[in-house]
């Protein structure tokens, strides 16, 4: 009897204790919907706009990498070192100029790099391929060098790549001086130059990078093996006497789903630096950091990133941008012929519509500017481009509509005149 009865008591504790866990672990859910939901309402309409005080960064930017757009700036426009964030360019342009299975060869100047570094040997063979992963998962500052040296010739003629790339994005305050991101500094027609950027500008190189299935392949690896090289005399390529492992040091690849790619850096000069970007919900934020902290603050990067990133995520939604209201003024068409018309003739103008898709938020305004010539002097031809409508977000313009003519206006001239009269004739 005792010991049913403390069969049933078990069997009761059990069933209590599942129950429980039930209800624990529903509740819990309930709690993380509910935490969500709180959130996304608190960054809507409580936080609003991005609070300076909460960034520990000298130079931050929020950018959408879709439409090319800067949506928030702090200092962003400020000139400071880039530290490591450097080798985001050093990477595009090994990719776009060489080969990756390309053997390469170790300078005596490339193994004099500090750390951080792999430890490459004045005389040792690699395959680039291999350095680039070097470079981009624990940022290697000889590899660079390697890389750079077999590109170019030298570093200061890979700089001249690197420095007609930034031109080429419209990049016109950033300037390179070492593929590695060490503090330079270099006179320039009498003027002394420092190796920088700025926080926009490095949005707009890592926009362009993250373009490149080559660039997020190697800095979205986790781990990557392999070995010097050895090239025989008749060409074969076997593997050299060391063996490395590289892994990824961009530790926000784990810390926001959607995570893309990212870049760290630190010098004394720079601080710490990062550059990173995060597609999610059919939208692409990318993030600058410049001077982040000095040691020991290391993390400082972490927490401004993933607070802008996540007031990205909250407050901006894709929109499409079109009026199809508006109201386009009629045009006078003077000394002109339709038909029988002649003199003014009134035509009705066709908007060519399209529509633009840009990530907005509460704050941003709208605007609608039409130009168009109310008169115009014949002859005008149908499809003629008379005009166009402007769309502008917060004085930004970000498309245009082309307004045409609908209708053929002739030109009232003698000619006309000559073939009215031909053919009153020749009806009656």
């Amino acid at each position: 009897m005792n010991k049913k009865r403390k069969s049933i008591i078990t069997i009761c504790k059990l069933l209590a204790f599942i129950v429980f866990f039930e209800f624990i672990n529903v509740y819990s859910i309930e709690l993380l919907e509910q935490k969500e939901v709180l959130e996304d309402w608190l960054w809507k309409n409580v936080y609003g706009a991005v609070d300076e005080s909460k960034l520990y960064s000298l130079s931050a930017c929020l950018y959408d990498a879709d439409n090319e757009r800067v949506l928030f700036s702090k200092e962003g426009d400020e000139i400071r070192a880039m530290a490591s964030t450097t080798k985001i360019m050093t990477c595009i342009i090994a990719l776009e100029n060489g080969n990756l299975d390309d053997i390469v060869d170790v300078s005596k100047y490339a193994a004099s790099m500090p750390n951080v570094k792999l430890g490459v040997i004045t005389g040792e063979k690699y395959r680039l391929g291999d350095l680039l992963y070097s470079l981009m998962l624990e940022s290697h500052n000889d590899a660079a060098v390697v890389i750079a040296e077999h590109i170019s010739g030298s570093v200061e003629e890979f700089a001249n790549l690197m420095n007609q790339k930034a031109r080429d994005l419209q990049c016109n305050n950033t300037y390179f001086i070492t593929p590695n991101g060490l503090d330079a500094t270099k006179e320039v027609n009498g003027v002394t130059k420092t190796h920088s950027t700025t926080a926009e500008e490095l949005c707009k190189i890592m926009s362009y990078c993250i373009k490149n299935e080559q660039f997020l392949e190697i800095t979205r690896t986790n781990n990557y093996s392999f070995t010097n090289k050895k090239v025989s005399e008749n060409g074969e390529i076997s593997n050299g006497g060391r063996s490395f492992t590289v892994s990824n040091k961009n530790a926000f690849l784990t810390m926001m789903e959607g995570a893309l790619s990212g870049k760290t850096g630190f010098t004394g000069n720079a601080g710490y630096c990062y550059v990173g970007a995060l597609r999610r919900e059919g939208k692409t934020f990318i993030v600058a950091l410049l001077g982040c902290g000095w040691p020991n603050n290391k993390g400082y990067k972490w927490k401004d990133t993933t607070y802008l990133m996540e007031y990205g995520l909250q407050n901006y939604e894709n929109m499409v941008i079109n009026d199809s209201s508006i109201e386009v003024p009629d045009v006078i068409v003077h000394n002109g012929t339709r038909g029988d018309e002649r003199g003014d003739i009134e035509i009705i103008p066709k908007v060519i519509e399209q529509e633009f898709e840009l990530l907005l938020c509460d704050e941003d305004k709208v605007t609608v500017e039409i130009n168009i010539s109310e008169e115009l002097e014949a002859p005008v031809k149908k499809s003629d481009i008379i005009g166009n409508i402007t769309y502008k977000v917060n004085d930004m313009e970000i498309g245009n509509e082309i307004i045409v003519a609908n209708d053929d206006v002739g030109e009232y001239e003698i000619e006309w005149c000559f073939s009215r009269i031909i053919n009153m004739f020749l009806l009656n």
